[in-house]
């Protein structure tokens, strides 16, 4: 596992901010998918109402495509170093050690930049201002 000071998260920061903000976007349209197809199958379950048969496969088609985005966006946001803790909100951490420790830096869409860090059993609760020390 890679550590991260603060100024290197921030840097990383800029190239994983547009691929949370995909994230948050996608799993927004995954929602929106499964609720799409809930709703189909309820009308299948009630008799159909002369929907044509590919509308249903159609509907699975984009929550199965909505998945993998969201699941290759997880993976670029991994890549680069960071952990994906909430996709609704767009929450990510970048490990850092604090005297000795790993802890994490904490960074939520929409905020400028890292400003907060968290012990790992504290959680997003648990968020305190950096520095580390």
């Amino acid at each position: 596992m890679r550590h991260f000071t603060p100024e290197e998260a921030n840097a990383v920061l800029d190239e994983v901010r547009p691929l949370v903000e995909e994230l948050v976007a996608a799993r927004r349209a995954h929602r929106e998918a499964l609720s799409r197809q809930e709703a189909l199958g309820v009308r299948v379950r009630g008799n159909g109402g002369g929907m044509p048969p590919a509308t249903l496969a159609e509907a699975a088609a984009a929550v199965e495509h909505e998945r993998r985005r969201l699941a290759r966006l997880v993976e670029e946001i991994a890549a680069h170093g960071a952990q994906v803790k909430d996709v609704d909100e767009g929450l990510i951490d970048f490990p850092a050690l604090r005297n000795g420790e790993t802890v994490l830096l904490c960074w939520k869409l929409g905020e400028d930049e890292i400003r907060y860090w968290h012990r790992i059993e504290d959680g997003f609760s648990g968020r305190r201002e950096l520095p580390l020390d």
